[in-house]
């Protein structure tokens, strides 16, 4: 495979080299931060907003899915999905196009066209029958395959992160705005049903100003990242990085409902991290203390923190940890005027004039069915019938093909992948410089300040 640098710079049009925010945008001189927004390095615009792009509906979507491993749930969720078909599959294991091959057909689908190429991503976007590609790869190919898809015509979603660097964020906006194709990161966890229904309460005003949210992805992944990834690409990214690499299950959902890129934006941030512990730890007792998995470098700190502060003097707090011994944690908090929310371990709300407490079960249980969030409402009981995540990945499949459909923008953007994914290389740089502040780029060229928040969509009155 050719150099993947010299890839990407030969596939934007015109052989336009890709930009980067000074790869660096800059370190502030404070952490205390001021009403101004941080200093922007000049930019030149590549194509023109997408901005709650819309185009052509599409009466039957035909999908591609590269890459079947993980992409199997999103292949699941497709195949019930009226109006959408799984016209193309790829992956390099047989096994795995076997049982994706098995799951369109107990769906009472057809059989899909079969890759299985190391390189035949490139064929299947260069295709004149595919409208969606569906990109669940490694995270190196992530952005390779969406800038391929985009210059060929297709609209990409893309698993999480979009992209790793600074570099390849630009490049996912400056593509997009070229070829005027959707973008969109598969960030899942937005669709979960009390990010929905939190989503909803904000946008109905009852949590007053949001000021603070935390997010995170606390998952013990070192028994995967030993035995479990393809060629060990999530073990070798944590050999060679420091930082947050997995920063948007914790981060999309409050960075919605905190209309980040729709009123506000990320300004600035400072990271940290704890030392590198779980992965060898865990490889001396695995593969015994002389083997060379113990003896391997790990950068990736156990606990990294990561503090963000918008425009508008908002902050989130981004927290990942992936090699010690915890539960699962997506900690969902929403802070602000009038109340406060929080999913794990168990979900709560507490509102005014009583927000010292948390509302009773019968409380809680009758705000959760006044808020459900109208899309959870309308597809939440067949997303939870044909699972993926406790339905969530239909719930994003089930919406990212009405919204295609019907020529309508979708809910998550390339602007949003950007700068949800962008935290990755800024986290690292940051804690490098003994967590001095770096500022966020401003992927919209200013359109953040115009634009509205998502909606929340009535699906009653839409469909009855």
């Amino acid at each position: 495979m050719e150099n993947r640098r010299e890839f990407l710079r030969k596939s934007l049009f015109g052989g336009i080299a890709l930009g980067t925010a000074g790869s660096v945008a800059g370190l502030t001189q404070s952490c205390a931060g001021s009403a101004t927004e941080n200093a922007q390095p000049q930019r030149v615009r590549k194509g023109k907003s997408v901005m709650g792009l819309r185009c052509d509906p599409i009466p039957e979507v035909r999908v591609a899915c590269i890459g079947v491993s993980r992409g199997h749930t999103h292949l699941t969720s497709i195949a019930n999905i009226e109006g959408a078909k799984v016209s193309v599959i790829c992956d390099l294991l047989p096994e795995k196009i076997a049982s994706a091959q098995k799951t369109l057909k107990d769906a009472g689908q057809p059989e899909a066209v079969v890759y299985s190429g190391e390189e035949d991503w490139k064929k299947i976007c260069e295709r004149d029958d595919i409208d969606l590609i569906i990109n669940s790869t490694p995270w190196e190919l992530h952005v390779p395959i969406a800038l391929y898809a985009m210059q060929h015509g297709k609209h990409v979603a893309i698993e999480v992160p979009a992209a790793l660097s600074l570099e390849d964020c630009w490049a996912l906006v400056d593509t997009a705005e070229q070829t005027q194709r959707h973008c969109m990161m598969l960030e899942n966890c937005c669709y979960d049903f009390f990010e929905l229904t939190t989503l909803n309460m904000a946008r109905k005003g009852l949590f007053g100003e949001i000021y603070h949210g935390e997010g995170a992805y606390i998952h013990d992944l070192r028994s995967l990242k030993h035995h479990g990834y393809y060629k060990m690409w999530r073990l070798e990214h944590s050999k060679k990085h420091n930082g947050d690499p997995y920063p948007t299950h914790g981060l999309g959902p409050v960075a919605q409902i905190m209309n980040i890129n729709r009123g506000d934006r990320f300004d600035y941030l400072t990271s940290m991290s704890t030392n590198q512990y779980g992965l060898s730890l865990y490889a001396e007792d695995a593969f015994g203390k002389d083997s060379p998995e113990a003896k391997a470098t790990y950068k990736l700190g156990v606990m990294n923190k990561t503090l963000i502060r918008t425009v508008n003097g908002h902050t989130l707090l981004v927290v990942h940890d992936t090699t010690s011994p915890r539960p699962y944690d997506r900690i969902h908090k929403i802070s602000g005027t009038k109340g406060y929310a929080v999913k794990y371990p168990e979900e709560k709300i507490a509102l005014e004039p009583h927000a010292h407490g948390f509302l009773n079960p019968e409380e809680f249980k009758a705000i959760m069915a006044q808020y459900e969030h109208p899309l959870s409402k309308y597809i939440g009981e067949k997303a939870k019938a044909v699972g993926g995540h406790g339905g969530m990945d239909f719930i994003m499949a089930w919406r990212l093909i009405y919204c295609l459909r019907e020529g309508l923008p979708l809910d998550q953007d390339v602007y949003d992948a950007a700068a949800w994914s962008c935290i990755t290389e800024l986290s690292e740089t940051s804690l490098n410089n003994r967590s001095n502040s770096v500022d966020v780029p401003d992927f919209t060229y200013g359109d953040w300040k115009n634009a509205k928040p998502w909606s929340v969509i009535d699906m009653e009155t839409v469909f009855c």
